[in-house]
């Protein structure tokens, strides 16, 4: 099932019908362990509503409360070659080598909520950036137990000339106004996300498309459980967190993206994270 936060209300999508949560506030609902289970007792006949996913989407928020953002580089061997490349001239090639054989994985903060935008809104490219690209990425919505109970579409905007230049400079490539966004809505399931679900990324220029690409989970190189037992190996969330998992999908060395650009991120069973950059 899929749950969105809306300007109006929190609603539940279940089996192509739509029920509201009377009552609800989303903040507490996202921290449950079992989400599932809450969830799925809001979906009969007298809380169902009438409405359509077109109408649904115009109204959608970022699926976020309170909660931090964070994210995993290098998890991907296309991230791997692709953060090599962009940092040979400064020397921290090898770092990006390192961390993805070695046991413990790049974490790094990515986003307050309040700088977290979602679907149809505004995300941006650093004034100081003259190459910088979108990332798509399976996020994690993390209990505050540490159990994985939903997953979002996350768009990771990253600053690839900022990294590339010291891999010191990561915070200012990553984190800024604009760089993350989260949506449209969290899918919450029964069972962990099936490896062969695809993400796909496509950019539109001026109505033409110039970048399109695809990945699968399973072309992860670590488990989602053991990238959140790493984030949670000294942290406590106690609302819980969001946990981007790393990119498998890099535009080549010659793209970067423009004002106006518009960066449709979808990943089966989730939908489709529309952004058009400011």
């Amino acid at each position: 099932m899929k749950l969105y936060k809306t300007k109006t209300a929190v609603v539940v999508e279940f089996e192509d019908e739509f029920y509201e949560c009377p009552k609800a506030v989303f903040g507490a609902l996202i921290q449950r362990d079992d989400l599932f289970k809450t969830l799925l007792s809001y979906c009969v006949p007298e809380h169902r509503i009438d409405n359509d996913l077109e109408v649904l989407l115009k109204q959608v928020l970022p699926p976020i409360d309170q909660q931090e953002v964070w994210a995993a580089g290098v998890t991907y061997y296309r991230s791997k070659t692709a953060r090599m490349e962009e940092s040979k001239d400064s020397g921290g090639s090898s770092f990006y080598d390192r961390v993805y054989e070695a046991a413990r994985p790049e974490l790094f903060f990515k986003s307050t909520a309040a700088r977290v935008v979602g679907h149809q809104a505004l995300v941006r490219i650093r004034k100081d950036s003259h190459w910088s690209v979108p990332e798509p990425e399976l996020t994690l919505l993390i209990s505050p137990n540490k159990k994985i109970i939903g997953y979002t579409v996350g768009n990771d905007m990253s600053a690839r000339d900022i990294e590339g230049e010291n891999p010191l400079y990561l915070p200012q490539a990553k984190s800024y106004t604009g760089a993350a966004a989260l949506g449209p809505c969290v899918l919450v399931l029964e069972q962990p996300i099936s490896k062969t679900t695809q993400i796909a990324m496509i950019i539109h220029r001026n109505e033409t498309t110039v970048f399109e690409g695809t990945t699968k989970v399973e072309n992860i190189k670590r488990s989602l459980e053991s990238l959140v037992a790493y984030l949670f190996a000294e942290m406590e969330f106690p609302q819980g967190c969001f946990l981007m998992t790393g990119t498998g999908i890099v535009p080549d060395d010659t793209f970067t993206l423009q004002s106006q650009d518009r960066i449709e991120i979808t990943i089966d069973g989730i939908g489709t994270l529309i952004n058009t950059v400011a």
